[in-house]
Formats: C-alpha cells, structure tokens, sequence
C-alpha cells in the first residue's frame, strides 16, 4: 500500500512502472514484493521468491540499487548479506527519504560495514 512514504512502486501507480531508460531484458524474471495490501515489506527477500531464484540460478553476486537507501535498500543488502550473497551497492543509483538528515548516509555506512562493495552503476553498464 505504501506506507507512509511517498507513493512509489504501489500497484497500478507510475511509481510501479519501469522507467523506459531502464528496458528489461526478456529473459529477466521480475519479483513483485509487499503484495499483500495489509503489510508493506523493507527487503526484496521478504515473502518473495527471489532467493530460490537465485540459487536455482547459481547466482552469487548480486548488485542493489532502488529507493530507498535508508530503507528498503538497507533491509534488501543486510539480507542478501546473511543469505551469503556478494553485494555491490550501486551508490549512484540509490535515493534514500532521510526522514532524519543522514539517515542516507548512515544506511551507506551501514551496508559498507555488513560487506557490501560500493559500486557506480556507471561502471556496469
């Protein structure tokens, strides 16, 4: 439903929608989270498929980018992070909400610490 936050990704909104400079490929399998319209989820790993995915998959790196840093980024890394992953944290391609000021910053550190590579996705690409 959202949350508190500004509207992003809630289904049948713009926020859900790729952007069109971002195309997704085919072949690439996409993992709706917080579906369930009385709960909001902070990490892509919770209640979702994507960790059997992954291993069906042998995929041991992952690279994490989204909204937001302070939240739904964090939650997302510190998961793949006890799940065992590699994480590049895409640091040019994360917003954080800041409810407090440095709430951003301190979730970068934060993931840094959990073993997360800071990474631009200008490099990937």
């Amino acid at each position: 439903q959202g949350g508190p936050w500004p509207i992003h990704y809630v289904a049948g909104s713009a926020g859900a929608l790729t952007p069109p400079s971002f195309p997704i490929p085919e072949t690439a399998i996409v993992i709706h989270k917080a579906i369930l319209p009385d709960k909001d989820a902070y990490s892509a790993f919770q209640e979702t498929p994507l960790h059997g995915h992954l291993q069906a998959a042998s995929i041991e790196q992952l690279f994490i980018g989204g909204l937001a840093t302070d939240y739904c980024v964090f939650n997302t890394v510190r998961d793949a992070r006890v799940l065992g992953y590699h994480v590049c944290l895409l640091t040019d391609a994360i917003r954080a909400v800041n409810a407090d000021p440095d709430d951003g910053r301190k979730a970068e550190a934060a993931m840094i610490r959990l073993g997360a590579i800071p990474t631009r996705l200008e490099y990937c690409v």
